[in-house]
């Protein structure tokens, strides 16, 4: 007999650890979503809203309030009849009752920006659409030579404490892997309030073009060979931090959600494997899920969960810079053949 593969997520009872993550069009459309519910999401991470959105929203209406104040009385017919606390949030906060409406599975916000603002107000006005959860992307580039990264961790938990002080619905937060001390970060953030970390984001880099003579924004797919990253990290925190772990980037079939699930992950989101082959690439990872539990007798994900993180490893410097050093002392670790030169 088939063993589930339900997961508890943040305190969300899902029917798959298999999550599809943020991303516009897998989720700006309606139809798209109730797919993917039936091709066996455990839930799905809405694309995300961009905090400069609101906050330019917000400086333009306090803008015109300003000069509307100072102009003749019948000019404050002219300013726009919208309840400045959701500016720039209408749009999204339709998508999230809708999608709650139509869907059974978890429906889970993504929130995205840098730098202080209107995060609390932001993030209530998702909960109150009925986001089962919120998912803050901290998706920053630190190219300030001024600011320091003691001062950017600490803007950041600021961020998270005060938005998870804010709600009652459970916040995960999406980290780049580029921290100084990114476990002590994300310790930070648990104790900040966060039940969650969705490691890793991607940034996009930029791509010259040399013909054109220009700089140019470049999105790629991700690979499953990206997914070593995040798995190195799972494997090092599962056990050692008070937050549950997500794995995101470079997972394309059944087989890569269960090595992260051995490392400790709790859930795998997937975007690029659903952009390249369609909402069928779900069923099909979960059946080589299914087959694979089954052939090895696996009694529940709940077993199998964290078995080789670093805690559990047999091998755990396989994990950290001792292996490191043996792959590269090793005469076969750079294979080099010369005889046909």
């Amino acid at each position: 007999m088939s063993i589930p593969l339900t997961t508890n997520y943040l305190g969300l009872e899902l029917a798959s650890p298999i999550v599809v993550g943020a991303a516009a069009p897998l989720s700006s459309d309606l139809h798209r979503l109730e797919q993917l519910e039936q091709e066996g999401a455990g839930a799905v991470v809405l694309r995300s809203l961009f905090l400069e959105q609101i906050e330019r929203d917000w400086q333009e209406w306090i803008h015109h309030q300003h000069l509307c104040s100072e102009s003749h009385p019948e000019a404050l017919s002219y300013l726009p009849a919208v309840d400045p606390q959701h500016l720039g949030l209408e749009g999204y906060l339709e998508e999230i009752r809708r999608a709650r409406e139509a869907l059974s599975i978890p429906v889970i916000a993504s929130l995205n920006g840098t730098h202080s603002g209107h995060w609390s107000e932001a993030a209530q006005a998702l909960q109150q659409a009925g986001a089962s959860a919120i998912e803050l992307n901290l998706y920053s580039v630190p190219s300030s030579t001024s600011c320091t990264s003691a001062e950017l961790e600490a803007e950041q938990l600021e961020i998270v404490r005060q938005v998870c002080n804010a709600l009652s619905v459970p916040v995960a937060v999406k980290l780049s892997p580029w921290y100084t001390g990114l476990a002590a970060m994300i310790r930070a953030m648990a104790e900040a309030g966060a039940r969650g970390a969705v490691l890793f984001n991607r940034f996009l880099q930029p791509e010259i073009d040399i013909d054109t003579i220009s700089t140019e924004a470049h999105l790629e797919l991700s690979h499953s060979s990206e997914q070593r990253l995040p798995l190195r990290w799972i494997g090092l925190l599962h056990g050692r931090v008070a937050v549950e772990l997500a794995a995101s980037t470079g997972i394309e079939n059944g087989r890569d959600v269960l090595r992260m699930l051995m490392v400790g992950a709790q859930i795998c989101q997937v975007v690029s494997a659903l952009l390249r082959h369609g909402p069928g690439a779900l069923q099909r990872m979960r059946e080589e899920m299914q087959q694979w539990l089954d052939d090895n007798h696996i009694e529940s994900l709940a077993s199998l969960r964290g078995s080789l993180s670093q805690q559990r490893n047999p091998n755990p410097e396989a994990f950290e810079r001792a292996q490191y050093l043996r792959a590269l002392s090793s005469s076969g670790a750079l294979p080099v053949d010369w005889s046909e030169r």
